[in-house]
């Protein structure tokens, strides 16, 4: 049997750029909501059970002005691209394509503050991002083992993705999983939010216990909380 792709979201034209819409219809919504997502650049319409789609649709067309005015404040798109500026650990890198790859060079350097990419230039944006992946990925797992032994706790596994609603989790198995994204946030916004994962690792939970856990872990995590509240937009930017 043939499978069809998915189908594309429609796309509306909305503060002079085009912009998926995404539809989901939900169990628990007792009515219509809107909410402009910045990790998908999109615009997304939560419609009750029994709520048509046109009349979401005409819902979204009264708010317009709402909307606009939301995705005007959403920061620009950083490509991974030559010559673009991305953060690694709150510290400024530029993007140089050095073009194809000389004998003793991995496809991907570091070097001061570069991040010197080689081979066909189509390639760039995805050796840029698996190379942050990986770097994130050592980091994290660095810290967290590091972290966990504080505890008297091990890390089974750390893996990294490109999650839009969690920045991490913390699994019973000791399993922890991350967002690569945090790679391009401060470090002390990195170390909270390896913090707070290691923490689950005695409290499944989010109690006055630990909370004192991820306190003793990262000193000052509410002010990393508050920057991963501000800044997510921008996070999701990248790439």
């Amino acid at each position: 049997m043939r499978h069809r792709p998915a189908a594309a979201p429609p796309v509306l034209a909305l503060a002079g750029r085009q912009v998926p819409l995404i539809v989901r219809k939900s169990q628990r919504a007792k009515r219509i909501a809107l909410h402009v997502d910045a990790a998908r650049a999109a615009v997304e319409l939560v419609l009750p059970k029994r709520v048509a789609l046109a009349t979401g649709l005409d819902f979204l067309e009264e708010r317009r002005g709402w909307v606009e005015e939301r995705l005007a404040l959403m920061p620009e798109r950083v490509p991974f691209a030559d010559g673009a500026e991305v953060p690694i650990l709150g510290v400024t890198h530029r993007i140089r394509y050095l073009g194809e790859r000389a004998a003793g060079h991995r496809v991907v350097e570091r070097h001061g503050r570069e991040i010197r990419v080689f081979g066909p230039p189509a390639h760039i944006a995805r050796r840029v991002r698996d190379h942050l992946a990986t770097t994130a990925r050592e980091e994290l797992a660095r810290r967290a083992k590091l972290l966990a032994a504080r505890l008297g706790r091990r890390v089974a596994r750390v893996t990294v993705r490109d999650t839009r609603s969690r920045w991490g989790s913390c699994a019973a198995s000791g399993n922890l999983a991350f967002s690569w994204r945090l790679i391009l946030a401060p470090e002390s916004v990195l170390h909270y939010v390896v913090a707070h994962e290691v923490a689950h690792l005695v409290e499944m939970n989010h109690s006055g216990r630990f909370w004192r856990i991820v306190e003793e872990l990262a000193p000052g995590s509410a002010r990393q909380r508050a920057w991963l509240r501000r800044n997510r937009a921008r996070l999701f930017r990248y790439g």
